[in-house]
């Protein structure tokens, strides 16, 4: 895991802060590797390198939230880190998404083969279910999107946990997107309901 203050959260969410200095007796990251960054969800590491804080450029210094070279310096320093005699750990990463988005959620683009085979997905819930609920939780979700899952799960009088386990279970078939509150129709979700609405429309 790796974690970060609230306050360069925004930053690492639209891609402009994509490094990051730490005081590691080792690397405790690994180029490749994948790490869960509560809120924000997951963060890919790119690189990793070994640097002493007197090479570290102001360019990099920005990339990594911060004014200037100086900047992280008196960031460091306020933290009781000695990093002008320290090696620092620097580390090239960018946000991977929130760790469960499925990605043909992404897609919009539905040929009726695949949405048969979402109608049979959504049936298949169903039957396994005491009261039909996919449909129904699809279009509350899409009519309160990023609204917490213990709201939604009261407009509907269910229990929180099996209804974000019920959620779960749509966003595998790519039809809802997790954010740090709530929920939201995918593309792929939107589209699969206009086409039961253009449907309905037509009987």
């Amino acid at each position: 895991m790796l974690l970060f203050e609230k306050r360069f959260h925004k930053g690492l969410l639209d891609g402009s802060i994509t490094l990051t200095f730490r005081v590691w007796r080792r690397p405790l990251v690994k180029p490749g590797g994948r790490y869960r960054c509560h809120p924000l969800g997951v963060l890919e590491v790119d690189e990793v390198s070994v640097v002493q804080f007197g090479a570290v450029a102001d360019e990099e210094a920005r990339s990594a939230g911060f004014e200037d070279r100086i900047d992280l310096g008196r960031y460091l320093a306020a933290r009781a880190v000695p990093a002008f005699d320290l090696p620092l750990v620097r580390v090239r990463l960018h946000h991977g998404g929130d760790g469960d988005r499925v990605p043909i959620a992404l897609s919009a683009e539905l040929t009726d083969a695949d949405r048969q085979l979402i109608v049979e997905a959504l049936a298949k819930l169903d039957r396994r279910s005491d009261a039909p609920w996919t449909k129904k939780t699809l279009q509350l979700i899409g009519e309160h999107p990023r609204i917490a899952a213990s709201k939604l799960a009261a407009m509907v009088k269910r229990d929180t946990a099996s209804f974000k386990a019920d959620v779960v279970k749509l966003k595998k078939l790519g039809l809802t997107q997790s954010f740090e509150v709530g929920y939201e129709v995918s593309p792929r979700g939107v589209a699969f309901l206009d086409g039961l609405k253009k449907k309905s429309k037509r009987r």
